[in-house]
């Protein structure tokens, strides 16, 4: 009789912000089935966390949490990371995948969408960082960040995100400096792999799709399969962002 192959991720935890829904959820359930204990982070999506961690602790009882916060509140962030390492006993890799996104055109712009869009999108990540790192640096752990290509190249009326999601790729880069050796710093820049919640226009959807080298939309498993390769298979890997969009940025924006 020959032994079970050990789970590949197995004790290793994961801390994962707004981990309840599309891409995180994704992203969850792909670790998880790798073998990770999930602490799964939402604001308001109480319902999907819970049954998210409900559905995972099916398949492996005691190996998911969920827990509520509002990441722009700076001060509750250490308690964020404490809960996951109180959860599970350790923390091996953080992702930032909590974010908001909606239009701010030049001149309707208010300082409340400033302080909203750049502190989900780089403040938290900041700061939830600074608080796992004493942790991350005992286990040689990870920071995975969500970025999106258009930190790269700007989206046009989205002004304040884009610049928000370009500090986090400068944020990725020297965080990968200043954790180094023992942590690894790494970001994961989506294209059209999931439409905004917003309702799009079907036209615009054609647009992007047709301007992807591959001609088709992703799908969330993409993202997932590259946050695996970066949480398992790249141990030589930091201060990159790995783009999963399809040629686009290749393609034209």
């Amino acid at each position: 009789m020959t032994s079970a192959t050990p789970a590949p991720l197995g004790g290793r935890v994961v801390l994962i912000t707004g981990g309840g829904r599309r891409l995180g959820a994704a992203i969850a359930r792909l670790l998880h089935a790798e073998g990770a204990s999930l602490m799964i982070h939402y604001r308001s999506s109480q319902a999907a966390a819970a049954a998210l961690a409900a559905e995972l602790n099916a398949a492996r009882p005691g190996s998911a949490a969920s827990m509520q916060a509002d990441l722009r509140d700076v001060d509750s962030l250490p308690g964020v990371v404490a809960a996951a390492v109180g959860a599970f006993g350790r923390l091996d890799v953080l992702v930032n995948n909590a974010s908001t996104f909606y239009p701010t055109p030049l001149g309707e712009i208010s300082a409340a969408d400033f302080d909203d869009l750049v502190g989900s999108n780089l403040r938290a990540p900041l700061f939830l960082a600074q608080a796992a790192a004493p942790e991350l640096r005992l286990r040689h752990g990870l920071v995975l960040n969500m970025a999106d290509i258009h930190a790269f190249r700007p989206l046009k009326r989205h002004t304040v995100y884009c610049i928000a999601k370009a500090g986090l790729v400068m944020l990725t880069q020297s965080l990968a400096r200043e954790l180094a050796p023992q942590v690894r710093v790494n970001g994961i820049a989506p294209g059209p792999v999931l439409w905004p919640e917003a309702e799009m226009d079907g036209d615009l959807r054609a647009r992007i799709v047709a301007r992807t080298a591959l001609k088709r939309m992703g799908a969330p498993e993409d993202v997932a399969r590259a946050a695996l390769y970066l949480v398992r298979d790249a141990p030589y890997v930091t201060g990159q962002v790995l783009a999963v969009d399809g040629g686009r940025t290749v393609g034209g924006l």
